[in-house]
């Protein structure tokens, strides 16, 4: 079989072409650090690839999300510890004005200040997030929970609960309606302190009148010692999700760095092992076209 000389060029060419193609690859490979350019270049790590990446970003969603919920629920802390100071302070007064000592005079400036109090819990009752959000109107968020009356305050908002995805598997509450707070079990404490400001205004005139007054500041103190203990509880709850929440982000963490390991491994270039293919590589393209140049220069004429 004869070979033409135009054949020797071309497969020449061909052959030093594909040397610098893979040269190519390597340099791309030393320029990203990045072993798959392209999923050709390992179809089985680029698929896998492309599944640990998406598991990552929902990964990352979810920790986007947990923060969500950290502040919706230390805002609800912070606050139900304001309510909690400004109760514990009422239930002060209130045992104070239990004393059979005190004048007209002493329970009226004692009711001031307990109109004072219930003015300010419901101002704290009507908080809103950092998101604009009312805290305690259940899902009308938009809508203020509770609007003042002559005998407390009214609820103007539901019974919801917001909920947010903060893992693959669990959700959680990060609101709580205001009734189940400061109504609870029929135990209004706005109600209260309203009736509260009227029993201490009203004076004291007679045994009968004494009586009837010792008798319902008793009540209402246990009345308001309820609504403490029942906020407590529900900041008690608001702390474990907070727990929880921080358990779910030491977790996701470590799904991250083993991710992102998972992936390095994977995906990442072992720079001696591609330096060494290069040095390699670029020794044998300058044997070719050394060959090629002299392969180039012969003919029939200079053999003869």
């Amino acid at each position: 079989m004869r070979i033409s000389t135009n054949t020797m060029y071309q497969s020449g060419i061909a052959k030093i072409n594909a040397i610098q193609l893979e040269q190519k690859t390597l340099q791309e490979k030393i320029a990203t650090g990045k072993r798959i350019a392209t999923p050709a270049d390992d179809p089985v790590g680029a698929a896998r690839a492309l599944e640990l990446s998406h598991a990552q970003r929902v990964n990352t969603k979810f920790a986007d999300s947990r923060k969500v919920a950290q502040t919706k629920l230390n805002t609800i802390e912070a606050n139900l510890t304001g309510v909690t100071n400004l109760l514990v302070a009422a239930q002060s007064n209130l045992v104070a004005a239990g004393n059979g000592a005190l004048a007209n005079q002493d329970r009226a400036m004692i009711a001031t200040d307990l109109n004072s109090s219930l003015q300010a819990l419901i101002g704290i009752a009507n908080s809103k997030d950092a998101y604009g959000n009312y805290l305690y109107a259940g899902y009308q968020t938009t809508t203020q929970p509770f609007v003042a009356t002559a005998s407390g305050a009214s609820y103007q908002g539901d019974t919801g609960e917001q909920l947010i995805q903060v893992d693959s598997h669990r959700q959680i509450e990060v609101s709580i309606s205001g009734d189940k707070i400061f109504q609870a079990d029929g135990n209004d404490v706005f109600s209260n302190l309203s009736s509260l400001v009227t029993l201490l205004n009203s004076p004291i005139t007679d045994p009968a009148s004494q009586t009837t007054y010792t008798s319902s500041l008793a009540s209402a103190i246990s009345n308001l010692q309820s609504t403490i203990d029942n906020i407590v509880n529900v900041r008690a709850s608001v702390g474990g999700k907070l727990n929880e929440l921080d358990a779910l982000d030491n977790a996701g963490v470590d799904r991250d760095f083993q991710y992102s390991q998972s992936l390095s491994e994977l995906q990442d270039a072992d720079y001696t092992s591609v330096l060494s293919d290069f040095a390699k590589q670029q020794t044998i393209i300058e044997a070719a076209q050394k060959s090629f140049v002299t392969m180039a220069g012969l003919s029939l004429f200079k053999i003869i």
